[in-house]
């Protein structure tokens, strides 16, 4: 199971009940968080969560309305008396972006960890999670993030027993050990796994315009969370000028990519009445959302 949640769903400026840019997954006792807007630490405390166990922060690119709420966040998180590195990812120069906010946040009883992503896409296997991160179309370099749960086959009783594998070492090749023998023997799990079964995904992007790279990632995803940045259509030089998109071009993205569901989000501060626009939405992509502060779900393993 992969809990999801949106912790803030606005852009550019917070509003009262909206808060700057975020969303967290948690995972087999893993948190991992996408991008940290102002607000970021209030709305995990109202949602319930907890700071210590974020064990990952992935940054999309370096306005301030996706990092500025880092440094309490980091502070909030050296409180809880977190002592494991943190491992963080984003685009080249994060090390010294992350540096320099934290002039106000110095000490730390814990480590960071920095992974620069300098190609078009990355990939990252970390507390179980695989990390895609691809490189979407913005004024500055920005990236978007798949994030998979990957799920082996099931364990074949009789083809370990084909193989003649202790029956003590079957837990450990089911978690994906590779175990040697008293007697040199190598056990893989692949001797004893059937083909892997379909995981969960999850697709993150914002502050982009419509590309290829984008459907390629989201493709087939559970879970598609896209920002909508305007749904007026008057607005769409705009978005066309700012490097953003519409509601409607992240409905078309996530009908190209036959994602599960679409949660639009990171909304301009002059967006009101969103729940209006979304008829049209659903013209085009029938299992669109809108993304709210708070909204979250569990996403499941599908049954066998």
């Amino acid at each position: 199971m992969l809990d999801v949640c949106l912790l803030g769903t606005g852009g550019m400026m917070p509003l009262p009940h909206r808060y700057l840019t975020a969303a967290m997954m948690r995972y087999n006792g893993s948190n991992l968080l996408i991008d940290c807007g102002e607000g970021t630490q209030v709305a995990i405390k109202q949602k319930g969560w907890t700071f210590k166990p974020i064990d990952i922060l992935c940054i999309t690119h370096f306005h301030a309305d996706h990092i500025s709420g880092l440094p309490g966040l980091l502070l909030t998180m050296g409180n809880a008396e977190r002592s494991e590195p943190l491992t963080v990812i984003g685009p080249r120069g994060l090390e010294r972006v992350v540096g320099a906010l934290r002039t106000i946040a110095p000490e730390l009883p814990f480590e960071l960890r920095y992974i620069e992503i300098e190609e078009p896409e990355a990939e990252f296997l970390l507390n179980g999670y695989r990390i895609r991160a691809f490189r979407v179309n913005h004024n500055i370099v920005c990236y978007g993030y798949t994030v998979e749960i990957r799920r082996a086959g099931r364990f074949q009783v009789e083809a370990a027993q084909t193989n003649g594998i202790p029956q003590k070492f079957w837990s450990r090749l089911q978690k994906g050990e590779t175990i040697c023998g008293e007697d040199g023997t190598r056990y893989t799990p692949q001797m004893v796994l059937g083909p892997e079964r379909k995981g969960i995904k999850v697709t993150y992007c914002t502050d982009t315009r419509p590309t290829a790279a984008i459907a390629k990632a989201a493709q087939e995803s559970d879970l598609f969370i896209c920002e909508g940045m305007y749904a007026e259509k008057e607005k769409l030089a705009k978005a066309k000028q700012y490097k953003h998109m519409t509601f409607y071009e992240a409905a078309e993205l996530a009908r190209e990519a036959c994602v599960k569901e679409l949660w639009l989000t990171h909304y301009s501060p002059s967006l009101t009445h969103a729940e209006s626009y979304l008829p049209r939405v659903r013209d085009i992509f029938t299992e669109s959302y809108l993304g709210k502060d708070g909204k979250s779900t569990e996403l499941m393993f599908e049954d066998d």
